[in-house]
């Protein structure tokens, strides 16, 4: 009997507790402790940034030619590594050689006349003005000639240097005219950076400087070669050349990205020593209200101890140096005298 009874007051005092809120598995939320931090100042990138810039070889050529002709053949492939005077595209140039045999039966003829008068020269039965007229008929008549053998040869497109073929542009039986591009030649040897820059970025840079740069991963060093003033009516960015010093072989219109030493970025920077990393996310803790916010953001390329920030911050925000283990919302103490960014 007193065990029933005892079941019975257990049940009711659980009952009790559930009827006024209390849940007996419920856990009290644990405050996250004040921690004392120190706030970096925003400010400039050191030791120079990136800039973009693409590979390529100091010797690219676009094929065309200067004769209206259909494409008789196409003797070679994108991709293909070919010698210098390789045949590379052979045009049409059957109007050509029919106008070659006719010139040069005309320039038999001529020739013919030319040697009786100079017989006749010999035997004082012709005039020197005959001599001369015949002379400048045979001038005349050999220009023609090599005229339309130098036209021939037009048709036949070949390789000014040795190289690797980097694109196609036509198909056998296509139609061309002059200076319409037949196929892009890009040379072996040397490789150089190409790359536009502002009038800022260009500061400190001349001809002979030497620079780094990268590419696919693999870091090189190149030497500017020239360096244009900014023309672009828009950007009024200028273009810089720099030859490849090492390694060389690099692969040809790859991106690359050239370190100007000293170059200052406009707009925000925060230190490497305030940067949260979580996975694929760069983020900073900003002290406001008392408290510790993360904030995502969006970094660009430099070098040394500050890094451009592109997007997510804002000047003037306070951020938080060395966070460690600090967590987003945790309740911090400033130094005396600080603002808490509210």
């Amino acid at each position: 009997m007193k065990s029933v009874v005892s079941s019975l007051i257990l049940v009711g005092g659980l009952l009790g507790n559930l009827a006024c809120g209390h849940k007996p598995d419920s856990r009290e939320k644990l405050e996250l402790p004040k921690v004392a931090v120190s706030l970096v100042a925003q400010g400039a990138p050191a030791g120079g940034a990136w800039v973009a810039a693409t590979l390529q070889s100091t010797r690219t050529a676009m094929m065309s030619t200067r004769m209206a002709a259909q494409v008789r053949r196409v003797l070679v492939q994108e991709g293909q590594r070919v010698a210098a005077g390789t045949l590379l595209i052979s045009l049409g140039d059957e109007d050509l050689q029919g106008q070659l045999k006719a010139a040069e039966t005309g320039l038999a003829t001529v020739e013919a006349y030319h040697r009786r008068i100079q017989a006749l020269q010999a035997q004082k039965a012709s005039t020197a003005v005959e001599l001369e007229q015949v002379e400048a008929q045979v001038a005349q008549a050999e220009a023609g000639v090599t005229a339309l053998k130098a036209n021939i040869a037009y048709t036949q497109i070949r390789a000014p240097f040795s190289g690797v073929v980097q694109s196609r542009k036509v198909n056998e039986g296509d139609f061309v005219g002059p200076g319409m591009p037949l196929l892009e030649l890009v040379g072996d040897g040397e490789q150089e950076l190409v790359a536009t820059l502002s009038e800022q970025e260009s500061k400190g840079l001349k001809t002979g400087a030497k620079v780094k740069f990268e590419s696919e991963g693999v870091e090189g060093e190149a030497q500017v070669t020239g360096m244009a003033p900014g023309g672009d009516p828009y950007s009024h960015k200028g273009t810089l050349r720099a030859k490849v010093l090492k390694p060389k072989g690099l692969r040809q219109g790859s991106f690359a990205r050239i370190l100007v030493s000293g170059l200052t970025v406009e707009g925000l920077s925060v230190p490497r020593s305030a940067l949260v990393q979580r996975g694929e996310l760069t983020g900073v803790f900003i002290a406001k209200d008392g408290h510790a916010e993360l904030r995502w953001i969006s970094l660009g390329d430099g070098e040394g101890s500050y890094l451009p920030v592109r997007s997510g911050l804002k000047s003037g925000e306070n951020i938080i140096d060395r966070p460690g283990a600090l967590q987003d919302g945790q309740p911090i103490e400033l130094p005396s005298g600080v603002n808490h960014g509210k």
